[in-house]
């Protein structure tokens, strides 16, 4: 089997691969500049002879399945195939691979990070030591900037999969209670509390959201869920942007109904005007969508697509087949 791998691949991944297909060929999209499209793909296809794909961000459409409708399979380097026409390679019985939970450890990190981050008031006291502010007065600092601590808080989550589930194990030592909405999610944990969506937002210190993009969740948090927070609770979504309607954010910041958000994704990348106003609240600490952006995770995606290609193709457990591509069109739809 001829592999072309376009995703950002570790070496010993690459050669875990080659030892047991027989070939593969390299050709990552990063010194590209940017995902190969249609065309490309289906040229660089064209060009290797590839027997199958193992693709990150290029777009991998219909034309481009029924072009080669005899791939062995597609891997996906990401948590959820969205790049990838799964119908289409469903029809062609093409199955389809991706990492789950590949940056789970990366964003349940960075949230701690930035939670604590917000809560200390840490980027105010730098920005204004840095402004060679201190004068006389030892505790002008401690007064000005003294923040809450995470220990005790309640955090809030809004889907509790892989980086929910992670971030919960993160936090609950400091300790913190956990409670989660997901109606596909038992508790891996007697201490996590199951309740309603608006017990959560009703409830929590910290809401934090975790949802894939479907038609049933896109614009899901609303002003009605919103408005149930407390006036002390902080807003977190390190998943998708679209998931929370902008407006009823931007409301509830301006008119001080929440204690602030701490944002990682938006509406529009780059950001229009109005995802700008959101990033310039002085309630907001905004980054520019890097929660899941370590070195470490493009080693983990790599075994993890290795993992589930050796238990397909050597533990020849045709079931996965069938159930890899049903789960993925489960998520999509």
């Amino acid at each position: 089997m001829r592999i072309l791998i376009t995703a950002p691949y570790h070496e010993k991944a690459q050669q875990v691969l080659q030892e047991t297909f027989g070939e593969v060929i390299y050709r990552p999209w990063k010194p590209h500049g940017r995902a190969y499209n249609e065309e490309e793909l289906i040229g660089l296809l064209e060009e290797t002879q590839a027997d199958a794909l193992i693709t990150e961000h290029d777009h991998v459409t219909k034309e481009v399945i029924n072009a080669y409708p005899d791939l062995q399979f597609i891997g996906v380097c990401r948590g959820t195939p969205s790049n990838v026409a799964v119908e289409t390679a469903t029809e062609n019985d093409i199955p389809v691979f991706h990492t789950p939970a590949r940056n789970a450890q990366a964003v349940a990190e960075m949230f701690v990070a930035n939670v604590i981050t917000f809560m200390r008031n840490t980027i105010a006291g730098c920005e204004w030591l840095e402004g060679e502010n201190w004068e006389a007065g030892a505790h002008t600092s401690y007064l000005q900037f003294k923040g809450s601590e995470l220990a005790g808080k309640t955090i809030g989550m809004v889907g509790f999969g892989a980086i929910g589930q992670r971030i919960a194990n993160m936090v609950k030592c400091f300790p913190c209670t956990i409670r989660f909405y997901d109606p596909y999610t038992e508790s891996p944990d007697p201490g996590y509390q199951k309740v309603s969506l608006e017990e959560v937002f009703a409830s929590s210190d910290i809401v934090s959201v975790h949802l894939p993009v479907t038609p049933q969740t896109t614009g899901m948090i609303d002003e009605s869920l919103i408005s149930l927070m407390k006036p002390e609770a902080i807003f977190v979504n390190t998943a998708r942007a679209v998931v929370v309607k902008r407006e009823a954010l931007l409301d509830a910041l301006e008119n001080n109904r929440i204690k602030g958000a701490i944002l990682d994704v938006f509406d529009h990348e780059p950001p229009d005007e109005v995802d700008y106003k959101i990033i310039h609240h002085p309630h907001v600490l905004a980054t520019p969508h890097i929660a899941g952006a370590t070195f470490e995770v493009e080693d983990h995606h790599a075994y993890i697509m290795n993992d589930a290609l050796m238990a397909w193709f050597i533990k020849e457990d045709k079931n996965i087949k069938q159930l890899a591509n049903k789960e993925i069109l489960a998520v999509k739809s």
